[in-house]
């Protein structure tokens, strides 16, 4: 009889991952460096409203440590799915389509889309539609974010989507008229425009925006972990640290509370 194959490697078993990660003392996240969301210091810590509710929860479940991995948004659920990370804590708002691709925690933070344009809007974008009617207006989104998804649904054409990496190259690209509006949620956008000075404004809520909702986004197969993580997070609400971590940001814990996963991972926004 032949001898058989080697054992091919895997991963450890969905219900020793929180131990392995207990035993490491770290969990490695996804961020999008995008304030107030998540935010990278310069001596490699990471703050944010995503990342902080994620240290408090992650301390009550025994891991004392964050290890941020700056990503783009369409990358995340990738690399979540190949390992690169354990978790995404970043707003990456819940989706039907995600929410098939990921475990989702309850939600975390709430928010609208905002857009950021020249003083005194010279092409009068107020909404994803009216960039679509305008014969040539662009605009400049994250790759595999929110804003991009509704930009193509309301008709702008592919060309004049321009995909950004980051905030700041947002920014620089509206200042030198390489897009004419730059859009994140309106927090994001706020936290943008405070240093961008007068030659920029911001409008905020979007027309046709929907309210979106993110939470801590796990593997697939880690449910365990998920469930856990969503026991600390409904204590951390209950309790109102929740509100006192978010709230200074700029988010609103009684949004995040009037929802659910199962709301988010169901509706058609």
């Amino acid at each position: 009889m032949p001898p058989l194959p080697p054992a091919a490697p895997c991963r450890p078993a969905p219900r020793t991952r929180w131990k392995s990660l207990k035993e490491r003392g770290s969990v490695r996240i996804a961020i999008g460096n995008e304030p107030p969301y998540t935010e990278l210091k310069s001596d490699g810590t990471v703050s944010g409203a995503a990342p902080d509710v994620a240290r408090a929860v992650f301390k009550k479940l025994g891991i004392d440590e964050l290890e941020p991995v700056v990503s783009e948004y369409g990358a995340m659920i990738p690399g979540l799915q190949a390992g690169r990370f354990d978790a995404v804590t970043a707003g990456l708002f819940m989706k039907p389509q995600r929410c098939n691709a990921v475990a989702y925690s309850e939600p975390v933070l709430c928010d609208a889309e905002a857009f950021l344009v020249k003083k005194g809007n010279p092409k009068n974008l107020t909404s994803f539609k009216s960039i679509a009617e305008s014969s040539d207006a662009t605009i400049g989104a994250p790759g595999g974010g929110t804003e991009e998804r509704l930009s193509l649904e309301a008709g702008v054409p592919r060309n004049r989507v321009i995909v950004v990496p980051d905030p700041q190259s947002g920014l620089t690209m509206l200042q030198q008229g390489r897009i004419d509006v730059y859009s994140l949620p309106v927090l994001s956008i706020n936290s943008l425009a405070e240093n961008a000075g007068d030659e920029v404004e911001v409008v905020a809520p979007v027309e046709d925006s929907p309210i979106a909702c993110d939470g801590a986004a796990f593997p697939k197969d880690a449910t365990a972990l998920r469930d856990a993580f969503d026991v600390q997070l409904a204590e951390l609400k209950a309790s109102g640290e929740f509100a006192e971590i978010i709230e200074p940001y700029g988010f609103s814990a009684k949004a995040a509370m009037a929802t659910s996963r199962e709301k988010l991972c169901s509706a058609e926004q």
